[in-house]
């Protein structure tokens, strides 16, 4: 019999209550699959402002309040909702701010053009995801990083958390995904990104201020990286090879032994 896991899946996106690409049915299939199997699933991701409350009946949880998350020198505050999936007793808790995810779009305004704090928005959801964590008290086996706008939950784990108790026995899965994107980061992201513990050589793995810079961090720094679609960046591919003997990718066409996969992958690098 397996070995049963708490796993957390970090995600900007899952099906019913957003979905931006193929990313949210995977993202929806694989948790509520391995909770059949016995493992212990959380999900977090963003609280987008085109996420209706009322519809999906997110509600607060006042527990997890009093949490305010640094970013470029301010103190943020973090606001954890929770809603059920229905039909599948799994529950997504959405890590909310004011000035980052009330706007009613996800990374581009009306006339199509990047937020310019889309950086910030990323830093601010890695802290606070693992200060959720910490404050749920709930020391995952697994943090399964879905894209990049969880890339540098890696990074602060290896570095500002590393000697956190609650992270000893922690292993990341990074995903990657075909969801790129023309923007460039502003130029200073690096110097928002750093926090106690980050030194330049871990810096170094995001050294570009793009897209590929920033996947090409999360991959470095994690344990084992995975493809959620059969073909990504060309440059990610190469990279993945650098680091990584083999580029996984198991195919959601067939279900079941895309969950056979990562419930092997899961088990076998936590043993």
């Amino acid at each position: 019999m397996n070995k049963k896991l708490r796993i957390l899946y970090v995600t900007s996106e899952i099906d019913p209550f957003l979905k931006l690409s193929s990313a949210a049915d995977l993202i929806r299939l694989l948790p509520q699959k391995l909770q059949e199997k016995g493992h212990e699933i959380r999900i977090f991701m963003p609280k987008f402002g085109v996420i209706n409350e009322r519809r999906n009946r997110l509600h607060e949880v006042v527990r997890l309040s009093g949490i305010n998350i640094r970013v470029a020198g301010e103190e943020k505050p973090l606001t954890i909702k929770v809603a059920s999936i229905p039909n599948a007793k799994l529950q997504v808790y959405f890590l909310d701010n004011e000035d980052y995810f009330k706007r009613k779009s996800v990374l581009t305004d009306a006339n199509d053009a990047f937020h310019t704090d889309y950086d910030e928005r990323s830093i601010f959801f890695c802290k606070g995801v693992i200060e959720t964590v910490k404050k749920l008290g709930w020391p995952p086996h697994i943090i399964h990083c879905h894209d990049w706008m969880s890339s540098f939950i890696p990074l602060y784990l290896r570095t500002h958390y590393q000697d956190d108790p609650m992270f000893k026995n922690t292993k990341t899965v990074f995903t990657v995904y075909n969801n790129g994107y023309s923007q460039e980061l502003p130029l200073d992201y690096m110097d928002k990104v750093r926090v106690d513990g980050i030194g330049d050589k871990e810096l170094d793995n995001y050294n570009e201020n793009n897209y590929v810079g920033v996947i090409k961090g999360g991959i470095a720094l994690s344990d084992v990286v995975t493809k959620g679609h059969p073909t990504v960046d060309e440059k990610i591919e190469e990279y993945i090879e650098e680091v990584q003997s083999e580029k996984i990718y198991f195919d959601t066409n067939d279900k079941e032994s895309f969950v056979e996969g990562y419930n092997k992958l899961y088990t076998d690098i936590v043993s």
